[in-house]
């Protein structure tokens, strides 16, 4: 689970703060239920004087005693005294309209009673609150939702198109792309992988981007989203000292460290010596680092050179699966649909 430390200490924080809602709660039942019965507070009293004695009685056995307790006179004693107790607790809050169990603790999780552990194994609660913090963190919880493999339409790419590189059809390069998007994610935890999807705009590169990010996410993986634009501004506030160092330091972190970071739409930003520099560093990084990392971009492989420099078009074509898209802007075919064509996709969003 791609978890930082600052990430984990934000769940736990959680779990605290559910602990003291559930005190807090259960205080507020107490007193309510003391209230209009007053005998329960003896009998709680009574409960806690006998528990301490048992556990005293437990204690001041030796080990091999200590697994036959079952036989210790004293002991069993005690315990028929707690439970003839709460069985008297049960019958008088029934008797006042209350649940038996009014006054025993709640917990969100009576698994392992909102401490995100049992015994030393994590909840199944953590495993969804951690994907539920790396879904918010990830700066694509609302738009990636509905966006499934499953969801992308072939429909859209022609056979009666070719590459003229590859001489591949539209139809076959968009199968070949789905296909190696869905076996990156099968292979993900195997292998370093990283994807180069190139190609206009309009034909499902973001598309299949949140498709894999979803995948990832969802099996409790940590995957950052940026644009190029919006990547770069953020690096320059770190560079630049215009955000708080902490907040750089953790910014920083989460482009370097992340499971999965997912780089949109390189090229539209406005380019010069510190986005190349920038665009290296982010990139030998996370290769150093054996993290993976997916770019989509309107640029062929071949301008990357000119526009960024020639150190970056070589970390690229040596560590990235290179994958294209060829077509007609699949926005402008939903909106003014072609004779006779039938959407297999209602939900193939650009």
């Amino acid at each position: 689970m791609g978890l930082t430390n600052t990430q984990y200490d934000e769940i736990m924080r959680g779990y605290q703060r559910l602990q003291n809602q559930n005190r807090q709660e259960l205080t507020r039942r107490e007193q309510e239920a003391y209230r209009r019965i007053p005998e329960l507070s003896c009998l709680d009293a009574q409960i806690a004087s006998a528990s301490t004695a048992c556990a005293r009685a437990l204690l001041d056995e030796e080990p091999a005693e200590r697994a036959a307790s079952e036989g210790n006179t004293e002991i069993a004693a005690l315990r028929s005294q707690i439970a003839r107790i709460s069985a008297r607790k049960a019958q008088l809050l029934k008797e006042h309209g209350f649940p038996a169990d009014y006054l025993a603790p709640e917990y969100h999780c009576p698994d392992c009673q909102d401490t995100g552990y049992i015994g030393r194994e994590k909840c199944h609660c953590f495993r969804q609150a951690a994907i539920d913090l790396l879904y918010a963190q990830s700066n694509l919880r609302d738009s990636i939702k509905d966006e499934r493999f499953s969801g992308f339409s072939l429909t859209y790419y022609p056979e009666s198109m070719t590459d003229p590189v590859t001489g591949l059809t539209a139809a076959s390069m968009a199968s070949r792309a789905l296909n190696e998007c869905r076996r990156f994610v099968r292979e993900f935890d195997m292998e370093t992988q990283n994807l180069y999807l190139s190609g206009d705009t309009g034909l499902g590169k973001t598309f299949l981007s949140h498709c894999i990010a979803n995948a990832l996410l969802e099996s409790a993986h940590s995957v950052v989203y940026f644009s190029a634009f919006r990547l770069f501004d953020l690096l320059a506030d770190s560079s630049f000292g215009r955000s708080e160092e902490s907040e750089a330091d953790e910014m920083e972190r989460y482009i370097f460290d992340c499971d999965f970071l997912i780089i949109d739409d390189l090229g539209t930003e406005l380019v010069n010596s510190f986005v190349s520099s920038r665009l290296f560093l982010v990139l030998n990084e996370r290769i150093l680092r054996r993290k993976s990392t997916m770019i989509s971009t309107n640029l062929p492989l071949a301008a990357i050179a000119e526009r960024y420099s020639e150190r970056v078009l070589s970390r690229i074509s040596s560590n990235y699966r290179m994958l294209r898209l060829i077509g007609d802007d699949i926005r402008i075919q939903k909106k003014f649909p072609a004779s006779g064509r039938k959407e297999k996709s209602q939900k193939q969003g650009m």
